[in-house]
């Protein structure tokens, strides 16, 4: 089936390229000239493990090809995907749905036919209903206009003098039954019209490719009766997922805009309940990590997502559960979503403890300090720095006075780019290399793996036992005491 996919950020790549990789002719548009080049080019401009090569693998094949240009779009398929951000608004806690709306007034115009729009963006519930009528209010515009639907114009930074129609090197793959549809007199012949539909992502970074072509739920929320046609394009859009087993769940576009916030809402109150009780440990003198391993041999509760430690963060979970607190009052129901503001407070509190802890190990002040910081990425297997505990914590400590040198495997380019007044070093033993004190910050199995001796070899050599700061309880203790470091983690008095 030929389709598009709005915006090539992390969301829209992914989706573009698997889409591809599924069987599809798809055709990535974005508004950033710089990132089409790239893409085009086989280079994607995150990291996600195994995405480039499906990436490469698609665009050689001439299943996937990108542009920044609408109208091309708006000629090349009659099913689109919106893939675009729902940043923070600056100064609020609700989302900034414009680009959402942007794709919609954008595209609308330029139509002929009929045409389905699939959001998968996060967004506060009731958006698609907005689209929706945004789209049926420009479209009526439209019909009304004494120009025909297809002479609308695009922004000149959304031209592009590539075009994706068939050429020798890239021939038109057979048509689906529904692109035949899509394409017949009658469907283009009739007044421009657009279904929306959400079908909400579940993407892990780190595991995007694999959550994508193999996913664990597919949710469609659809709105208008007579949309019956879009579950069926759905299902031929995921045929081999639901060939393979996956569940399919059909609701009302409310319910689908829910499903996502409220899944990532659940996610965010569990990792702050573990670190709530975590302050409690570290009060007592328990240890938080055997005290999740026993709450999760219970299967209403389960291990997962109780790793106490810095907590979240990137680009989801703390924008979207202060959308979910913001959106709620909109609504008049404030006080349903206030528990999220001790879940955010919670979150924030704990990189608050792992800057206090440094300060602890040198009397109280960092100020004239050497602290090692392993890790930038919010999250192993990413490079995602977006609302990172590991540089803020980094940052903090730089604001006390400390010489704050930080390493990542993945990260440093938008670690620097962030915070370009921390030192970065090139290798984790160069990072290591006259420390005082080492953060653990993120949890990449290549810190897991150090060899404590060496690493104790690289540091201060005027500390005889030097300390080691664990903030995602992912280092075998024993075997760091061992080797003569003194041992400190979050959750573990």
């Amino acid at each position: 089936m030929r389709m598009t996919v709005f915006g090539t950020g992390y969301l829209g790549a992914t989706h573009a390229a698997c889409m591809a990789e599924l069987g599809h002719d798809v055709l990535g548009v974005d508004v950033d000239e710089a990132k089409i080049s790239a893409l085009m080019g086989g280079t994607v401009p995150f990291f996600e493990p195994g995405l480039e090569e499906v990436l490469r693998r698609n665009i050689n094949n001439g299943r996937l090809r990108f542009t920044t240009d609408y109208k091309e779009a708006a000629t090349f398929a009659s099913v689109h995907f919106i893939a675009v951000g729902t940043p923070q608004r600056k100064g609020a806690y609700a989302a900034d749905t414009s680009y959402v709306s942007a794709v919609i007034e954008n595209l609308a115009p330029l139509i002929e036919g009929h045409h389905t729009v699939f959001g998968k963006s996060t967004v506060p519930v009731g958006t698609a209903n907005q689209l929706q009528e945004l789209a049926d209010r420009l479209l009526s515009t439209s019909s009304d206009s004494s120009l025909p639907a297809s002479s609308g114009t695009s922004s000149s930074s959304l031209s592009s003098p590539d075009s994706l129609s068939s050429s020798p090197g890239n021939p038109p793959s057979p048509a689906s039954s529904l692109d035949l549809l899509s394409s017949s007199p009658d469907a283009t012949s009739s007044a421009p019209s657009i279904d929306i539909a959400w079908n909400p992502e579940f993407l892990r970074e780190g595991h995007a490719v694999k959550d994508t072509l193999h996913p664990d739920r597919i949710v469609l929320g659809v709105g208008r009766c007579e949309q019956g046609g879009v579950e069926e394009i759905a299902r031929e859009i995921y045929q081999d997922a639901l060939a393979a087993g996956t569940p399919f769940l059909v609701m009302d576009l409310p319910t689908a805009e829910l499903v996502k916030v409220s899944a990532n809402a659940f996610l965010a109150t569990k990792i702050s309940f573990i670190n709530a009780v975590s302050e409690i440990c570290e009060t007592v003198g328990a240890d938080v990590t055997k005290l999740a391993d026993a709450i999760g041999y219970d299967e209403r509760i389960g291990r997962k997502f109780l790793g106490a430690g810095l907590g979240f963060g990137g680009g989801c979970l703390p924008k979207d559960i202060r959308a979910f607190m913001a959106r709620a009052g909109e609504l008049g129901a404030d006080q349903a979503m206030t528990f999220l503001r001790e879940v955010d407070a919670i979150n924030m509190r704990r990189r608050e403890k792992m800057v206090e802890m440094t300060r602890q190990v040198f009397g109280g002040a960092v100020l004239g300090h050497n602290v090692t910081v392993l890790g930038a990425a919010f999250k192993p297997n990413s490079d995602d720095v977006r609302d990172s505990p590991a540089l803020n914590v980094a940052g903090s400590l730089s604001l006390g006075g400390a010489t704050v040198t930080v390493y990542d495997p993945e990260a440093m380019p938008n670690a620097r780019t962030l915070f370009p007044t921390l030192n970065y070093a090139s290798s984790a033993e160069e990072a290591l290399e006259g420390a005082e004190v080492v953060l653990v910050a993120t949890e990449w199995r290549e810190f897991q793996e150090l060899d404590p001796a060496k690493a104790r070899t690289l540091v201060n050599p005027g500390i005889e036992n030097p300390v080691v700061i664990d903030g995602r309880n992912c280092l075998n203790q024993e075997a760091w005491t061992a080797a003569g470091w003194q041992v400190r983690a979050l959750g573990r008095g």
